[in-house]
């Protein structure tokens, strides 16, 4: 939490922990969600990038999509909530992309000044403009046209620490009780889901 001035008072900033791998599609909903709610609220977001994947292996968990009736409930739900947030939505016609390098440059860049120009743009690649983003060339042209340092990016990305951080995040997201993204946090209360976000609303309250 933190403390924000309103007149002669100061009232405390509720903080929304936010886990997320950009290769899902409800995360994308989440992220551009929690934006507006930080615009409504003005709550911080403590972002935690973690390795869908990762987090599916250790709980046993595995994606919507590979349930074909679910999968085709999602197609139907996704644009739903799409409608009712105002925010566009391209089903990827190359998902699943493997994120390990998407999501190791979200670490490198955590810290920065260029963390949400970097998962902006990853996220629209992704859910707006329907690219490739497990294609080096892809990714390298999308950062490029955000204003940002490819080349530098991808080098990040083979960092070791850089590597063991995002593999470190993935356990202690596990150890908290995480099976899947989007997760949030708020007031050490957990909500699965980006159709949970009415109940996050309500904590921010």
């Amino acid at each position: 939490m933190g403390r924000e001035l309103v007149g002669d008072e100061y009232k405390m900033t509720k903080t929304v922990e936010f886990y997320f791998d950009v290769g899902s599609p409800t995360t994308y909903l989440a992220h551009y969600r929690l934006l507006q709610l930080k615009d409504q609220y003005g709550c911080l977001i403590a972002y935690n990038p973690i390795l869908l994947g990762g987090l599916f292996k250790a709980t046993g968990n595995t994606s919507p999509a590979m349930v074909p009736a679910k999968g085709r409930y999602m197609d139907i739900d996704m644009p739903r909530y799409a409608k009712m947030y105002g925010l566009p939505l391209v089903m990827n016609p190359y998902f699943p992309i493997n994120t390990l390098n998407l999501m190791r440059g979200a670490v490198a860049l955590l810290t920065t000044e260029h963390f949400q120009t970097y998962i902006n743009a990853v996220f629209n690649a992704m859910w707006v403009n329907g690219k490739n983003m497990g294609d080096a060339e892809t990714v390298v042209n999308v950062l490029t046209e955000a204003g940002l340092n490819a080349s530098s990016i991808l080098e990040s990305t083979q960092n070791p620490e850089i590597k063991a951080a995002l593999i470190s995040n993935t356990e202690k997201a596990v150890e908290r009780g995480l099976f899947g993204a989007p997760t949030m946090f708020v007031d050490n209360q957990m909500f699965f889901g980006q159709d949970r976000l009415h109940f996050v609303e309500s904590a921010l309250n």
